[in-house]
């Protein structure tokens, strides 16, 4: 396997600008998702890596080799797409095998590899059934199986679970992340599900209008978000915003929110006056009686173990990740505690993160 470094990738299509000045190194053996809404510019990135679609500046190396103009059948990529692309006249075996029949590999030798594969995906008792018949789990495995039996140097996947059920994909995300701490191949994996991304990557590069927003580890991504974007894009229910104004200085740790001061995380640098926002998970908000800060329950969605119960503050409604053994009635008041180290705040206008004693850096890609 190998280091894939992509280095101010730039790519038009006449004035539309797909990707902007992206720039990030998935390590050898990492795996790395591409996460961002539909027309980001994920899948035209991950194009570009695979030699699809030639870029109008920038670079790419694989293993250290500068690739960016090679054509993809030059660049030791296996790509798995959406719709599966399996060649529907073959059975499973000659599926998986049909590369190495390509490449001119001898016959037991494509035997042994094909054979290997099924084992590793744990198809071996479907190789000689035809690829038709098969349901969409198994058509996936058998996907992965053809790029896998190459032994490319990296694998890039474009949505690959985006055609199956609920119950499969489920079933896939966990079998992909098993398999990839097997082989620990080099993968870039494109998709617009936080969850996929969240359970499978090591890294992630969060894209919106074809810019890679922020670019770190799941942790990172979802508890330092770098910036609105980010914050509102991760997690079910997303972060909530509680606008405030006013000018926060350098070492300044408290802000004032409906008129109850929250303990929020000192600031690195000074802020003049601007709208600003308080971002809070829902996770990290709790019902405390005796609390200043007040709001009244607007209503409640029960999840199992947890519920989610909105509250109006003032001119907003902010969203809390509770117990579903408290009970609520709405309409009534409540009293609302944060948790100040777990708090981000962010410039309205930019849409950036503050820098803060906890949250260090930005974090952009």
């Amino acid at each position: 396997m190998a280091e894939i470094r992509v280095e101010n990738l730039r790519k038009t299509f006449g004035d539309f600008v797909a990707v902007e000045d992206s720039g990030f190194v998935v390590e050898d053996g990492e795996f790395l998702a591409l996460l961002g809404p539909s027309g980001c510019g994920k899948t035209t990135t991950l194009r570009m890596i695979a030699g699809l679609e030639l870029p109008t500046q920038g670079r790419i190396l694989l293993d250290g080799e500068d690739v960016t103009f090679n054509r993809a059948r030059d660049r030791d990529i296996a790509f798995v797409f959406q719709l599966f692309a399996l060649y529907p006249h073959f059975n499973v075996r000659k599926n998986i095998g049909f590369p190495l029949l390509a490449q001119g590999v001898a016959k037991a030798e494509i035997k042994q590899r094909v054979e290997e594969t099924a084992r590793l995906l744990q198809i071996d008792h479907i190789l000689n059934k035809s690829v038709s018949g098969l349901a969409g789990g198994d058509r996936q495995r058998v996907a992965l199986g053809r790029a896998i039996v190459r032994r490319p140097k990296c694998f890039l996947m474009d949505e690959p679970l985006g055609t199956l059920d609920a119950e499969f994909r489920d079933v896939m995300v966990r079998e992909l992340r098993e398999l990839h701490n097997r082989i620990h191949a080099t993968t870039v994996y494109v998709t617009h599900d936080q969850l996929e991304a969240m359970a499978m990557a090591d890294k992630i590069a969060v894209m919106n209008q074809g810019k890679i927003e922020q670019f770190g580890t799941p942790s990172e991504v979802y508890n330092r978000p770098a910036t609105m974007f980010v914050a509102n894009f991760l997690g079910s229910p997303p972060m909530n915003f509680i606008p405030f104004e006013g000018g926060l200085e350098k070492g300044s740790g408290t802000v004032l929110v409906n008129g109850s001061a929250i303990d929020v995380p000192q600031l690195h640098e000074d802020m003049a006056p601007t709208s600003l926002s308080l971002g809070i998970r829902p996770e990290h908000i709790r019902f405390d009686d005796a609390a200043p800060l007040r709001g009244s329950v607007y209503g409640a969605e029960y999840l199992g173990t947890t519920q989610i119960v909105a509250v109006e503050l003032g001119d907003d409604i902010i969203k809390a990740r509770v117990s579903s053994d408290h009970l609520v009635r709405i309409g009534e008041t409540v009293g609302l505690t944060f948790e100040g180290p777990k708090l981000s705040l962010f410039e309205q206008d930019s849409g950036r993160a503050i820098r803060t004693a906890l949250h260090g850096g930005s974090n952009h890609g």
